[in-house]
């Protein structure tokens, strides 16, 4: 089993390696993310693994940049625009500091207690759950490059943490929505990377999902729609959460529309 500050860095490589293969124009070219471009991700990470590393170790730095980040939106304007003023670099030089910033936060916390209690935009959440936020944020936002670059991302079992936060926020997906959250959690069959089975859940009437663990976690961090992966849905209580699911904290947010983020077919133009 890999360490969670493991898996962090190991999805750090595998974005990294992908991110070093754009080209000066891909860089600034929209993605099929609300158009945000390899740029404007990079920044964005950035931005908020410092913000996530100073709120265990310089709280009220963190404390600053929340705030600075606050008044911009209350301005009228974007948060896209706060990030890159609060990032130096462009293109592969902040490819590098990003990079270097996030091993080196792997390597660091490898010595704290995962229940420290951190600040955070929202209420307090733990380390463990600080830094598995940071892995979802990473792989979540690395669809969009993979995507654009028309790959498939190497995936191992790393994506287990993912796939444990899309369980653990079934509830939250409902109660955001201002939903009442089923008592069940629909049966899941999932199969990961190397080929095993992971399995939650009872089932019963709450229904059950078959399919890739990759396809269950496109979908609960929205870069896929539901009817573009190979996952197979029963019940009505399986079938909402999945039209409906976010493992992310912030308002209820609309999933893709089906068809509208996939893999770029490079034979199309890519």
């Amino acid at each position: 089993m890999l360490t969670l500050t493991e898996a962090f860095a190991q999805e750090v490589h595998v974005l990294a390696a992908a991110l070093q293969k754009l080209s000066p124009t891909q860089w600034t070219a929209p993605t099929q993310f609300k158009q945000w471009t390899p740029q404007q991700i990079v920044c964005h990470l950035h931005c908020w693994n410092e913000g996530a590393d100073w709120a265990v170790h310089q709280p009220e730095r963190f404390q600053a940049r929340l705030q600075a980040s606050r008044e911009h939106v209350q301005r009228g304007l974007s948060m896209r625009d706060f990030e890159r003023d609060a990032v130096d670099g462009a293109g592969p030089a902040l490819l590098q500091r990003w990079r270097d910033l996030a091993l080196d936060m792997a390597h660091r916390w490898q010595g704290l207690d995962a229940r420290t209690r951190v600040a955070w935009a929202g209420p307090a959440m733990s380390v463990r759950s600080s830094l598995t936020a940071r892995q979802m944020e990473t792989w979540a936002h690395g669809q969009a490059v993979f995507d654009m670059l028309g790959q498939d991302r190497p995936e191992s079992a790393r994506l287990r943490n993912i796939v444990v936060l899309g369980v653990n926020t079934f509830g939250w997906s409902h109660s955001v929505r201002g939903w009442d959250v089923p008592p069940s959690l629909p049966r899941l069959s999932l199969m990961a990377p190397d080929g095993e089975c992971w399995t939650f859940g009872e089932g019963g009437d709450a229904g059950h999902v078959r399919g890739s663990a990759v396809a269950f976690g496109q979908v609960v961090t929205q870069t896929r729609h539901l009817l573009d992966t190979d996952l197979q849905v029963e019940g009505e209580v399986a079938r909402r959460w999945l039209l409906h699911a976010q493992c992310f904290a912030g308002a209820a947010q609309v999933p893709p529309a089906p068809g509208q983020r996939r893999k770029v077919l490079l034979s199309q133009g890519g």
